[in-house]
C-alpha cells in the first residue's frame, strides 16, 4: 500500500510514488477509454493499481485531474514519436512519408489513443482545453511539419497551397478511420482495417497519398493531365 510519508521526500517524489503514479495513469487510461468520463470509476482504478482513491486524488487532486493527465500522457506518446524522426536527415518527400506512417503505425496500435480523442470529441473537447500542456505540445506537430513543407516548397518538389494543419488532417483522419470506423466498416464491407496482412499496403497508401497531395503538380505535367492522345 503507498503512503504520503514514504511517497514524498524533501519536496519531491520518490522512485516508488512515480512508479505508483505509472500504474495509476496506465489502469486509468484503460478504464477512461472504455467507459468515457462520466463512466470511469476511480474506485475501480484504486483497486486495480493496490492503492486507494485518496491516494489517487492526492497524486492528481480529482476525477477531472486524472482525466486530464490521462489525456496528457496519450497525446504525449505521439509528439513522442514525431520528436524521434530525424527529419533534416530525409529528403521533404521521405520526411514526410515517414511522418505519415510513423503516424499510422502510433494510432493503429493504440486504440485507447483514439478511444479518448472521440471522448473528447462526444464532450467539445471541454476537459482537453483546460490543459496548456497539451495544446503546447500539439503545436510542435504543426511545426516539424511546416518545416518539412517549407523546405519541399523551396525544393520546388511540394505545392505551396496546403498548409501544415491540412496536412496532419489528411494523415490523422485516415490513421484515426482504422481504429474508430473498424467495426461499422468490418460489417458493412466484411473487412478488417487492422487486420495484420493488411498493414504493410495500409502503411504505404497513407505515404503515397500525403506525397502525392503535397507534390508540385506542374513537375507531373499540371492539370491532372494523363498524358493520353484522343
Amino acid at each position: 500500500m503507498t503512503d504520503r510519508l514514504g511517497d514524498v521526500r524533501d519536496g519531491g517524489l520518490t522512485e516508488r510514488a512515480i512508479r505508483t503514479q505509472g500504474d495509476i495513469l496506465e489502469v486509468a487510461t484503460a478504464e477512461f477509454a472504455a467507459n468515457g468520463f462520466a463512466g470511469a470509476r476511480v474506485d475501480e482504478i484504486a483497486a486495480r493499481t493496490r492503492t486507494t482513491k485518496r491516494m489517487i486524488y492526492y497524486y492528481f487532486g480529482s476525477k477531472q485531474g486524472l482525466y486530464l493527465a490521462v489525456l496528457e500522457r496519450v497525446y504525449a506518446q505521439i509528439r513522442q514519436v514525431e520528436r524521434g524522426i530525424q527529419v533534416d536527415e530525409m529528403t521533404p518527400d521521405e520526411a514526410l512519408r515517414t511522418l505519415a506512417e510513423a503516424t499510422y503505425d502510433h494510432h493503429t496500435t493504440h486504440e485507447e489513443f483514439i478511444q479518448l480523442v472521440s471522448i473528447e470529441n462526444i464532450h467539445r473537447a471541454e476537459h482537453l482545453r483546460q490543459s496548456e500542456t497539451i495544446l503546447r505540445e500539439n503545436a510542435t506537430a504543426i511545426t516539424l511539419l511546416e518545416e518539412v513543407i517549407e523546405r519541399g516548397v523551396r525544393e520546388g518538389i511540394f505545392r505551396g497551397d496546403v498548409d501544415a494543419v491540412d496536412v496532419h488532417m489528411i494523415i490523422s483522419a485516415y490513421a484515426c478511420f482504422h481504429v474508430a470506423n473498424r467495426h461499422t466498416f468490418a460489417a458493412i464491407f466484411d473487412r478488417d482495417l487492422l487486420e495484420p496482412a493488411r498493414q504493410d499496403a495500409h502503411r504505404r497508401l497513407i505515404g503515397d497519398l500525403v506525397v502525392a497531395t503535397m507534390t508540385d503538380r506542374s513537375r507531373s505535367g499540371g492539370n491532372g493531365s494523363t498524358g493520353r492522345v484522343g
